[in-house]
């Protein structure tokens, strides 16, 4: 009896040294940046209670405005989508690369959200939400007029509202300036023309992305400057909204391979740490997303690590966990192996099309997603401004997608497929030529500029029957199509294609359907289900 209860306390006394060490060891872990390997453009970050959320530019793609959240700051959810369709309607159900949803920003004011983005076309809207999972209401027209970007709004302590933004040079003809202006109390309408509160021509050109913080008795506006990929991050600062400011350089490349570190959030754990998020163009993967450590002197903010002492930041690639609270440490977007079985009464929330979709675009059935091979116009030698591709952002450097499905053609030259998408693009997938199904593989080099596709036949099959597509994404400059009869022994198409980021997005994999010639009927494609193995 003795004994057993002294191995008892052995054990007891063991798992809570066990307990011990985890704990040290998740509290004393480090994160790895990218902490998101996906493109989230121009991320901005607010915590609300001991949740943080984070929203990014969605540019043409539906739906748009994506929400993230997150508990520690590393590991992140992709919750939904704040905007379900882009106005003008109309406007958007044709594909308008590049436009749309650009920097957005997110703001926790009297118990609602409220998201502020702009339309470079249009103007800058806002869409507010007692929820982040919605529901989110209809875009208000702020301030109308082409080439306003990147607003974010200030309440103020005094009750009055501000909001700063900036000008995209291909719309307003001017650039490389922000802008203050005052806005009503609810938020909903601009006031005055406001005033020009810093000009980066000199020191900081193509200055936009500005962020708008009060903290310890100034005004702030964290502003990236430099180019996307090239760039730096500023700060600004001053007693009176409307300036004199002052400029200070708080992070840079340095020594780090983190090219054009900027345009994000500063945000604040519970116990008062400070962290700003911020991305990297990484050109077919797009913009993903890092965390840096920021700290104050001064009443200057140093983000990531002053390395050589010159007062000014750098990335750092690893660093202790923002929040050190045993939630686990793994990385959802990083980790995770996505599958899609289309057995949901919705599609997946990492699924977007590439305009305002139409209930015929598709249809969900129980383990069935159907795609119809909708005609378009005699005009689109390809399929680069077709509304109707569903495809989701690249996950990983390296992974694999697969598909199943059967081709149900009406029309000849109708086809339906896999596809990596950018300003150009590739396939396999089948089609009808002539009174044959045939499984083709095509590629289309200068799609953006309406450039026909180049096919190759690979194999043809019988009407109905079950094919398996794959694409593995090898590296950067190399995938490699495939297809299979078993889900086992799979061909490799002969040639490799090299992908290639869209307009101020990276490469998107996803399925597709189509048709070539005008009839008042089409084919369908039924897939049923979709996966990726990273």
């Amino acid at each position: 009896m003795k004994t057993k209860i002294k191995n008892r306390f052995q054990l007891l006394g063991i798992v809570a040294f066990s307990l011990f060490i985890n704990k040290a060891i998740c509290q004393n872990a480090n994160y790895e940046n990218p902490i998101i390997h996906q493109d989230f453009s121009d991320p901005d970050a607010i915590r609300v209670g001991d949740t943080f959320v984070m929203t990014a530019s969605s540019f043409n793609h539906v739906p748009g405005l994506p929400v993230l959240i997150s508990k520690d700051l590393v590991n992140w959810k992709l919750q939904g989508y704040a905007l379900d369709r882009l106005v003008p309607e109309d406007y958007y159900s044709s594909v308008h690369h590049g436009c749309g949803v650009w920097a957005p920003s997110i703001r926790f004011h009297q118990n609602e959200y409220f998201i502020y983005y702009p339309d470079p076309d249009f103007g800058i809207y806002m869409i507010k939400s007692k929820s982040y999972n919605g529901p989110w209401t209809k875009p208000v027209l702020v301030a109308a007029g082409k080439g306003l970007i990147d607003p974010c709004p200030l309440w103020d302590d005094n009750g009055k509202a501000y909001l700063v933004h900036a000008y995209a040079g291909s719309r307003a003809g001017i650039k490389s300036i922000i802008t203050v202006k005052e806005m009503n109390t609810e938020g909903t309408k601009i006031l005055n023309d406001g005033k020009i509160i810093y000009d980066g021509h000199q020191m900081d050109p193509t200055v936009e992305g500005p962020k708008f913080y009060k903290s310890n008795g100034y005004y702030y506006i964290f502003a990236p400057a430099g180019g996307v990929g090239t760039g730096w991050q500023i700060v600004l600062r001053s007693k009176s909204v409307y300036g004199p400011y002052e400029r200070k350089v708080v992070m840079n490349q340095g020594g780090s391979k983190v090219n054009g570190p900027h345009q994000g959030a500063w945000v604040q754990t519970q116990k008062g740490t400070n962290w700003f998020i911020h991305f990297q163009d990484k050109d077919v993967y797009g913009r993903i997303v890092h965390l840096q450590p920021m700290k104050w002197k001064d009443n200057w903010p140093l983000i990531g690590e002053d390395k050589v002492g010159d007062g000014i930041g750098e990335p750092v690639m690893q660093f202790h966990y923002p929040v050190s609270d045993l939630k686990g440490f793994e990385n959802s977007f990083d980790k995770a192996i996505s599958t899609d079985e289309f057995d949901r009464s919705s599609l997946d929330k990492n699924w977007q099309w590439q305009a305002n979709p139409k209930e015929t675009f598709s249809f969900l059935s129980p383990h069935q997603l159907k795609l119809y091979a909708r005609y378009f116009s005699d005009s689109l030698k390809n399929l680069y401004n077709h509304p109707n591709l569903l495809m989701q952002k690249f996950p990983a450097e390296q992974f694999e997608a697969t598909t199943k499905l059967t081709f149900h053609p009406l029309v000849d030259k109708e086809k339906c497929g896999l596809i990596v998408f950018g300003y150009d693009y590739s396939y396999i997938g089948l089609q009808k030529i002539g009174s044959q199904i045939c499984i083709v593989n095509a590629m289309s080099k200068k799609a953006s500029e309406n450039k026909p596709e180049e096919i190759s036949v690979l194999d043809t099959i019988k009407p109905n029957q079950e094919v398996y597509l794959k694409v593995k994404i090898v590296d950067a400059n190399t995938c490699k199509f495939s297809y299979s009869f078993d889900n086992k022994n799979y061909i490799e198409a002969a040639s490799n294609f090299t992908p290639k980021q869209g307009k101020w997005v990276g490469a998107k994999v996803g399925l597709f359907a189509a048709g070539e010639i005008k009839n008042n009927d089409c084919g369908s494609a039924d897939f049923e289900w979709f996966k990726i193995k990273k």
